[in-house]
């Protein structure tokens, strides 16, 4: 009973924390999705109404949910696998024995993961600007027609894929490199032994003993891109034709933009759920594949 109590004790503080700054913002959130929650409640909460799920149902006949619904899953599903092939390609390079200066490579390949998100952002849209771009400044010197990278309906979504696998490609590296190096290297000399040659390794050494890594590094990544906000934000502001509009920029705009607070919690709220749903499958397929 006295080790529970101190044990208790202990873990009381940072529960608190919790239930004040998590599960007390979550339960008004929940509630407000279900109320008509605007700029005139905020003024006289007299104003508030009780909708039940009609937010919900709203939303589903909202064309501009179901569009921002498809560019997310399009940044993740074409940007998850970018961004991961980009990580372990980086953590393959630094984990070669001929690599040299590893701190300097893994320092500076991990760099761009702890700038200011809103900075990068400013100047990459500089850089794919369509008079005076960098990006453009080189295709013209290869004979290539300037690209409208962010004003084209086809190129902006591809434009905010690639800074994103850029900005986020060092995080995985680094859980990668330390994955491949837990991996006994009894293995590959076992397999060089036997005549397997690199690529047979990597295939049948290197990718069944970092399953259970990629599979964190997967959960993680798809639950950090279905939160796609900053990049269309400094970059596009949704545009062009609404093409690069995310749920979340939707409910920023609801939320913050027409104070319709409610529907905004809605869409936070199905937002959760389609992540939810997301990372179970994975956690699943790994389970399946004997990755946990």
């Amino acid at each position: 009973m006295h080790a529970r109590l101190v044990a208790w004790v202990f873990a009381g503080p940072a529960l608190l924390v919790l239930a004040v700054f998590f599960a007390l913002p979550v339960a008004a959130a929940l509630l407000l999705s279900l109320t008509d929650f605007d700029l005139y409640a905020l003024a006289d909460p007299a104003h508030l109404r009780f909708v039940a799920l009609g937010n919900y149902l709203d939303l589903l006949r909202t064309p501009l949910f179901w569009k921002s619904l498809g560019n997310t899953f399009y940044f993740v599903l074409v940007g998850v696998p970018v961004s991961i092939a980009l990580s372990l390609a980086a953590a393959l390079l630094l984990d070669s024995p001929l690599a040299r200066m590893r701190a300097a490579f893994r320092t500076a390949l991990f760099a761009p993961v702890v700038t200011t998100v809103v900075a990068v952002a400013v100047i990459w849209r500089y850089l794919f600007h369509t008079s005076y771009g960098l990006v453009n400044w080189a295709l013209g010197h290869v004979g290539i027609a300037p690209v409208d990278w962010l004003g084209d309906p086809r190129w902006a979504m591809p434009t905010i894929i690639a800074f994103a696998a850029w900005k986020n490609f060092g995080y995985n590296m680094v859980i990668l490199l330390a994955g491949l190096q837990a991996i006994p290297r009894d293995l590959y000399e076992a397999a060089r032994i036997d005549g397997a040659s690199r690529w047979r390794q990597f295939l049948h050494i290197t990718l069944p003993q970092l399953g259970p890594v990629l599979l964190v590094v997967g959960v993680i990544t798809v639950s950090g891109y279905f939160q796609l906000f900053a990049e269309p934000y400094v970059m596009t502001r949704g545009d062009p034709l609404q093409s690069t509009v995310s749920v979340l920029y939707f409910m920023f705009e609801e939320g913050f933009r027409w104070w319709n607070l409610g529907r905004a919690s809605a869409i936070a709220f199905v937002l959760f759920v389609v992540i939810l749903a997301a990372t179970t499958l994975l956690l699943r397929f790994g389970r399946r594949r004997g990755a946990l």
